[in-house]
């Protein structure tokens, strides 16, 4: 039992250059914002723009995945027909796609 313990002990670091270390993290955080965190941010950017742009006519989809038309468009929200005389008031947040984006794919 001894004999098990002492193997799995690491050895001491004998001159571990500190150099090294930053510099993999340095690596690890340029990977994460270019892999991770630029990207997101221009999807969001492309999502806020899209979501300014509205207008009256345009078929989107909603957050909860609910189809419908513009009919109405405010600074804040704007409002979505879902079938027929059936109007629904959404923040201009939740409105996440075009339906023309799913139907050219």
């Amino acid at each position: 039992m001894e004999t098990l313990f002492v193997l799995l002990q690491k050895p001491a670091a004998q001159g571990a250059n500190p150099l090294m270390t930053i510099l993999m993290f340095a690596l690890i955080i340029v990977v994460f914002y270019f892999f991770m965190i630029r990207p997101q941010m221009k999807r969001q950017k492309e999502l806020r723009k899209f979501q300014e742009a509205l207008k009256k006519g345009d078929k989107v989809i909603i957050a909860g995945g609910v189809y419908g038309k513009i009919s109405e468009v405010k600074d804040d929200y704007v409002m979505v027909e879902i079938s027929d005389n059936i109007n629904v008031k959404v923040a201009k947040s939740t409105i996440i796609r075009d339906v023309s984006d799913i139907q050219a794919k």
